[in-house]
């Protein structure tokens, strides 16, 4: 993820009532804690969730999947297209791991992703030799073991891979430097009756241009429409998808189906990232799809899958905070609003996680009397923020107005709950205690971590963890100040 322009789209789970296609959505593990897959799993199915999108292969996950019904689309991360592209018998090996394996033990599997987003401007051409070939190898290795009719191999793109030079769709083209590989990678997926895969985020456009037109991001008919060629567009998601669609056209495949690999709404981390919008774009966005109704140039049903499932306490925040709260729910698996996913509007709320297993419910907050040396106190926020996720203090967040007692307790909790509540995690210099009363303030959640299960992934110690940690800890500092 992600950048676009005007022509850059619109999430939720349902009950698969109007939604012929069925709903899917990506669950990823960029996390420092994770539910159970098996309660995950239990979760998509409550929610009736019959299409998952993952981003690489992982076991546990996939072993969860089997036997449920749900389709599943599995992921190769961009890290292993070189070793696709140039050893063949290393896309064999992925298939029969993955692939096969997994067919014979229940798992439904319908695609296969071959890298994420590999063609973004801000990669500067990185997987551009090895992507295609990546594709053509697990393609072929698909039809050689005999499920290349069921299973088809295609790439997630970001829509800056198409362009438009006057913002209107039927201008659409692929970007120019990368337009050769582009027509050479249609033809392969039309050759193979394989879909084009497309991450579109009206959010993004929104966020991404101080000048975009606020309400032509939702998809609930209250922007002025843009007109093209006879044809109305009300929203960004049709104008977006659209200029892909002609993009298609001009290469040669105008029939080509198009899936929509990720659409959503961050909750969190930005001015404009917050639950009442996010309510607002997956109640226009799902009666949009549930309606089947499709774009001015592709009338019909979409077939989509919602981005995020969870909120991913480790991800990249490079494009900004926001990246860490896509989720439709928690961390915990807790949903965070209203949304009906058969997009009749209803007021609803999908059913959360059941089972998860909490830490003792404790936090570390400040001392007030230990913090004179605003100094210091200043040093122990950046320590915290390095290492925990502190983005909901960002302006315009969810913590964003609390006073500077408030900012510090919350970097501190957010590092004694990463820590698994260890007590040595609560010193901070003298400066921090553990309570057990709840110390959230107001709209301010002072979570209490889950019992992690799986794999651990561990924040710090890249560029990313001091880049969040000068950017939060900065912006205390200045109110420490005052």
């Amino acid at each position: 993820m992600h950048r676009h322009s005007l022509v850059g789209g619109c999430t939720a789970i349902l009950f698969l009532v109007g939604l012929a296609n069925g709903l899917g959505v990506n669950w990823g593990t960029m996390s420092s804690h994770h539910i159970e897959a098996r309660i995950v799993v239990q979760m998509l199915k409550d929610n009736g969730i019959n299409k998952v999108k993952l981003f690489d292969a992982n076991p546990r996950m996939v072993r969860a999947l089997a036997g449920t019904g749900i389709e599943v689309m599995l992921g190769i991360p961009n890290d292993q297209l070189a070793n696709m592209a140039f050893t063949a018998d290393y896309a064999k090996d992925w298939v029969k791991e993955n692939v096969t394996q997994n067919l014979d033990d229940g798992v439904i599997i319908k695609y296969v992703a071959v890298g994420n987003e590999p063609f973004l401007t801000s990669y500067n051409g990185t997987n551009l030799e090895s992507t295609l070939p990546a594709l053509q190898n697990i393609q072929k290795a698909l039809d050689e073991a005999g499920h290349g009719g069921t299973i088809k191999a295609t790439v997630p793109h970001n829509a800056d891979v198409y362009e438009s030079p006057s913002n209107k769709p039927s201008d659409g083209r692929f970007r120019n430097d990368i337009k050769a590989v582009m027509v050479k990678m249609v033809k392969f997926l039309q050759q193979h009756k394989s879909p084009f895969l497309v991450n579109i985020y009206p959010f993004l456009s929104l966020q991404s241009n101080a000048h975009f037109p606020f309400d032509f991001a939702f998809c609930d008919n209250t922007a002025s429409p843009i007109g093209d060629n006879g044809a109305q567009y009300a929203d960004v998601f049709d104008a977006n998808y659209d200029t892909l669609a002609w993009s298609l056209k001009k290469a040669g495949a105008p029939d080509m189906k198009i899936l929509v690999g990720e659409i959503g709404w961050p909750t969190d981390g930005v001015v404009n990232g917050n639950v009442a919008l996010a309510r607002r774009f997956y109640a226009g966005f799902l009666k949009k799809m549930a309606a089947g109704k499709g774009t001015p140039l592709r009338p019909g049903r979409i077939e989509f899958y919602l981005f995020s499932l969870l909120d991913e306490d480790l991800k990249s925040i490079q494009p900004g905070f926001f990246e860490r709260h896509w989720g439709i729910f928690r961390f915990d698996g807790q949903a965070k609003f209203h949304i009906d996913f058969s997009g009749k509007g209803r007021q609803v709320m999908p059913v959360g996680a059941k089972g998860v297993t909490y830490q003792t419910e404790q936090w570390c907050v400040v001392d007030p009397s230990k913090t004179k040396d605003k100094e210091k106190v200043g040093k122990n926020v950046n320590y915290a923020c390095t290492i925990a996720d502190c983005t909901s203090l960002a302006y315009g967040s969810s913590c964003n107005d609390m006073d500077f007692l408030g900012n510090v307790s919350y970097a501190f909790n957010q590092y004694f709950q990463a820590q698994d509540q260890d007590v040595e995690s609560c010193g901070f210099n003298g400066m921090a205690m553990v309570v057990t009363q709840n110390a959230s303030r107001g709209n301010c959640l002072f979570a209490i971590m889950i019992v992690n299960s799986g794999f651990r992934l561990v924040a710090g110690g890249t560029w990313l963890a001091g880049f969040l940690s000068s950017l939060v800890s900065g912006m205390l500092l200045l109110s420490l100040r005052l």
